[in-house]
């Protein structure tokens, strides 16, 4: 999951960040007590195809996607949109009212087109490399609510 993680963010977010961000962002790998706190504190849900995982995301606190990346080499085929569908279904069991997301700017149009809007354009900053995101929300709608 590390590998596709850094793979993702080097091959698909170079158009958005420079090669500086992207070594920043992909350090994060280097902390293995955070991701070993993540895979057991969040509900991941994962995408495999041929004993490959392709993609995973994770629900944290039932209202919040923490990961949510497609392997470089099977973007555009639905994968992120399946993920994204599984974690709504599982925040709306949950009687979550809202969904949020910190997201990249190469994933902002995605996260977009899933009904989520920007709630604040944020400057993070990691090993002195300053990157851009957004945190975005999306009001989940019940049945009921149609």
């Amino acid at each position: 999951m590390q590998k596709m993680f850094v793979d993702t963010i080097s091959t698909i977010c170079k158009k958005d960040y420079s090669p500086e961000q992207i070594k920043a962002w992909v350090s994060s790998i280097e902390n293995r007590q955070r991701w070993t706190d993540k895979l057991t504190s969040q509900h991941f849900f994962i995408a495999e195809l041929d004993n490959q995982i392709v993609g995973y995301a994770s629900l944290e606190s039932n209202d919040t996607i923490d990961f949510l990346y497609v392997h470089k080499d099977f973007q555009r085929k639905g994968i992120a949109e399946r993920l994204y569908r599984e974690i709504e279904k599982k925040s709306m069991k949950s009687q979550a009212k809202n969904l949020y997301a910190e997201v990249s700017i190469t994933a902002k149009l995605f996260f977009e087109k899933m009904g989520f809007t920007i709630i604040a354009t944020k400057s993070n900053h990691i090993k002195g490399v300053e990157i851009l995101n957004y945190n975005m929300e999306k009001q989940l709608k019940f049945n009921d609510e149609i």
